[in-house]
């Protein structure tokens, strides 16, 4: 199954799209990875998970993407003695390490760490930022602060401090177990939430000890300050828009998508767009025009991936939400404007040998016009590579690693295919035009650009560049 565009669209599965008749529909509308919420999802219901979404892949022949996207530590507040209070705008309220249930007047603080990181003037969130405080005195056990926006506050809410480094790390022992157990199922990407620090995604990377790659979401402005650091730690990033508009302003949010977008692409590092991007088909059929051209800017800017949550989680429109996502991205992707945008960001290869090939590979495809380049990659680090160049050319990574078709699932152009590695270069050549003609991207005739190392089976030893010529005399079974 060949998809008529290069970014790729995530869909959470969620109680309506568990099923696997329903993980096959939303594969067939336009789905190329499954992102698993473990704030939800109890370990039986992953292995569940896992297996269906493998038995969708076998059917279809087409390697899926799985990504589990653990919980983090959740901030609350304590509970109240009459359930909620209304806290009113200039009022005194404090937030302390005392058990006993709550008034308008107090509440308990159950994470003493904040109390050690927090200090004056720094501001306290809470309720996904309906109500915002603001800190007049910090002690060891007590924060007194002042009421900047109102509103009603119940039991167990949220809590976010946007200029507080809290001292503690983004794994629980529930992210922990939830971590273990998705890396010995086999999943592919582990998404990591409630980074602050690029120390914080040190832990993830050694308990994966590569088995999984490692996605760092973006949702705190302590995160977007230290970006740079971030993205050499991270396999991936994703830009979690929800949480960043609680931590930082709503009109901030946008500029921080481009930058880590553009920082990403740079990098060769995939990025995806997270959050409220088709929000009203959780109950329309449609979208509104606000959202459409939403998806489109993230396409427009060359995002390797775009997600869907609620919308084929829980929604009643999973599918149409998926079939939508995919003709927004295909109508932006033959744009005359969409290549002129996609060029003009794209940066200059780094001064290694496998960079320049690759370089190269695009340079002579789109001069040629060739139908494709076919990458061999074992490690996946071409299919990276290739992908960072942003080719208007599709791209076919081929790999002896069923892991690294599945991870590559989730990369901009790039469309995996699982296959031995080549023998010597004659078996390169023809495997290569062989596979792009079964694949529908050649025909007999045409010419292809392919990309491998030598020796053979040699991971991140890209050094050879052979256009091709698609002869009938190569597209034989085997």
């Amino acid at each position: 199954m060949r998809r008529r565009r290069s970014i790729k669209i995530l869909a959470t599965l969620g109680p309506g799209t568990s099923e696997e008749a329903r993980i096959a529909e939303l594969f067939e509308a336009g789905a190329d990875v499954f992102r698993i919420n473990m704030s939800h999802t109890p370990h039986d219901l992953l292995r569940t998970l896992h297996g269906r979404i493998r038995a969708v892949e076998e059917r279809f022949a087409r390697p899926i993407g799985i990504l589990v996207d653990l919980q983090g530590p959740k901030l609350r507040v304590g509970e109240f003695a009459d359930g909620k209070v209304d806290l009113e705008e200039g009022a005194t309220f404090v937030l302390d390490a005392s058990s006993k249930p709550g008034d308008v007047s107090r509440v308990h603080l159950p994470h003493p760490p904040v109390f050690k990181a927090a200090e004056a003037g720094h501001r306290i969130l809470l309720d996904d930022g309906r109500i915002r405080l603001r800190i007049e005195h910090a002690s060891a056990k007590r924060l007194e602060c002042t009421v900047e926006i109102g509103g009603k506050l119940s039991d167990r809410k949220g809590i976010s401090l946007p200029d507080t480094l809290l001292p503690f790390g983004a794994m629980t022992d529930k992210d922990r177990a939830d971590l273990d157990a998705a890396v010995n199922l086999g999943v592919d990407w582990i998404a990591l939430s409630f980074v602050q620090r690029p120390d914080d995604l040190a832990e993830a990377r050694k308990m994966t000890r590569g088995r999984a790659y490692v996605m760092a979401k973006i949702e705190k402005p302590s995160a977007v300050e230290r970006l740079d650091e971030i993205i050499e730690m991270a396999d991936g990033l994703m830009v979690a828009r929800g949480d960043l508009g609680v931590e930082m302003p709503l009109e901030a949010v946008p500029g921080a998508q481009k930058r880590i977008t553009r920082a990403c692409r740079h990098a060769g590092r995939p990025v995806v767009i997270a959050t409220q991007m088709l929000e009203s088909m959780i109950s329309a059929p449609v979208p509104t025009r606000a959202e459409v051209s939403d998806v489109a800017t993230a396409v427009f800017e060359g995002a390797d991936a775009i997600m869907l949550s609620a919308e084929s989680a829980v929604g009643e429109y999973p599918i149409e939400a998926v079939a939508t996502m995919n003709r927004i991205a295909e109508k932006v992707e033959t744009d005359p404007v969409f290549a002129n945008v996609i060029h003009a960001q794209r940066t200059d290869p780094e001064p290694t040998g496998p960079d320049a090939i690759s370089a190269a590979a695009r340079t002579v495809a789109e001069t040629l016009k060739l139908p494709a380049i076919v990458c061999y990659t074992s490690s996946g680090a071409t299919g990276l590579r290739a992908a960072r160049e942003r080719p208007d050319r599709p791209i076919i990574a081929l790999s002896p690693n069923m892991a690294t078709a599945r991870r590559l699932a989730l990369v901009w152009g790039v469309h995996c295919v699982e296959t031995e590695d080549a023998r010597d270069e004659t078996d390169m050549v023809d495997r290569a035009c062989r596979i792009a003609y079964q694949e529908g991207f050649a025909r007999p005739g045409q010419r292809i650009i392919v990309t491998a190392g030598v020796p053979f089976g040699t991971p991140g030893a890209t050094n050879m560049l052979r256009i091709a010529f698609v002869g009938s005399d190569k597209l034989g079974e085997g």
